[in-house]
């Protein structure tokens, strides 16, 4: 897996006087949507990489704010074609960007340096282990302190850093620490295409004090400017959708989802149907090894909607405990509350799983206890 680390010399020469004419204390965004071609030779680092993820097909992307990545954040709600939508936190941004890669082939998230970066981890090795292109941007120190010993926060409390990198180094299969001008246009680039055509997720990191710079490079073509398009087994890929369409039809227990930060979904307008199966506890865990810590304190979880709705939006929740009651809300959401978010929890007890599950469990249980080998 590639690392790349810009120079810290060329950074140091390469922005300390243009950092000095930038907003500074309490500054409030002033970046507008700009009609400059995305070839101007006044094309800043934060609209480059703005404009790069809207090549490859990115039109929204999930972020959590944090003093490290806000100029960059001012860029990409500049960009005409990228929306930026606001999560609750950072492990939820990373998941809506791992099903966002799904559905349209690749996704992006942009969290704040260490304490974001260590958050949506989890989330990008997800994306890892099912070859997702999930680009993960993270604004980081100001270019100045790199090689200066200092102690940050966000950090351990460590002069390092190079830990959130590290750990990145094991889940992507490219990292990028864009701390200098000279070859941000070259690293961006390099990652975003590496993404591509591994399928895999991709690690940028970029200083504070850079994305509201503009530099001649970012007027180049991408790097590489084409990438081979991806060839389908057309007839393959029909008999796969047949075949999972008929195993779908032919299920007994419904496919159903549960979801997060539904505060974000009503503030973007979804119109989503969310089922969340209440039973109390964790179900495949006591098939695996039953125990006290199995039950877990219960919710009133149409309430919490109900709480985070607040009258703004349109929401409609429901709960169910039988399976007349469940077509009925079925209907309803697809009917009479097809234009709102609906929330459906569905109240089932904590030993209704399939038979499947309760032999996997025991395969799983008897494997975990197996005694040590002989030494």
């Amino acid at each position: 897996m590639d690392t790349q680390i810009g120079s810290m010399d060329s950074c140091k020469s390469a922005t300390c006087t243009d950092v000095c004419s930038l907003p500074t204390h309490g500054a409030v965004s002033t970046v507008q949507n700009s009609a400059v071609p995305w070839n101007s030779v006044e094309s800043t680092l934060g609209r480059h990489l703005a404009r790069r993820l809207v090549q490859i097909g990115v039109s929204d992307v999930f972020s959590v704010p944090g003093d490290f990545n806000l100029t960059l954040l001012d860029h990409l709600i500049a960009e005409p074609g990228l929306n930026l939508v606001g999560c609750c936190n950072e492990l939820n941004a990373g998941y809506a960007a791992d099903g966002y890669a799904r559905a349209r082939g690749v996704g992006a998230c942009v969290v704040t340096f260490t304490v974001g970066g260590l958050s949506v981890l989890n989330a990008i090795a997800g994306a890892c282990s099912e070859n997702l292109p999930v680009i993960c941007i993270v604004g980081g120190p100001n270019s100045n302190d790199y090689g200066t010993n200092r102690i940050l926060h966000h950090t351990i409390g460590l002069p390092d850093f190079t830990q959130e990198l590290r750990c990145f180094q094991t889940v992507t299969c490219y990292q990028a620490v864009v701390n200098n001008l000279e070859d941000a246009h070259e690293l961006i680039d390099t990652a975003i295409s590496t993404a591509l055509k591994e399928s895999k997720p991709v690690y940028i990191s970029v200083s504070c004090n850079l994305p509201a710079i503009p530099h001649p490079t970012f007027s180049r073509e991408p790097v590489p400017f084409m990438l081979s398009p991806k060839v389908s087994n057309k007839m393959g890929l029909e008999a796969a959708v047949e075949a999972a369409a008929e195993f779908l039809n032919k299920a007994v227990k419904p496919v159903m989802v549960t979801a997060q930060d539904v505060s974000t979904m009503l503030r973007s307008g979804q119109k989503s149907i969310i089922f969340l199966i209440n039973n109390g506890g964790y179900t495949i865990e006591v098939e695996i090894h039953d125990g006290p810590y199995n039950v877990i304190k219960n919710w009133n979880y149409t309430a919490l909607v109900d709480a985070i709705h607040n009258g703004e939006g349109n929401c409609w929740t429901t709960k169910v405990r039988y399976e007349e009651e469940l077509v009925e809300a079925i209907e309803t959401a697809t009917g009479d509350k097809k234009d709102c978010l609906c929330f459906i929890e569905v109240i089932v007890h904590k030993d209704d799983t399939s038979k499947e599950l309760l032999e996997w469990g025991s395969r799983v249980s008897a494997a975990n206890s197996r005694p040590p080998n002989p030494q």
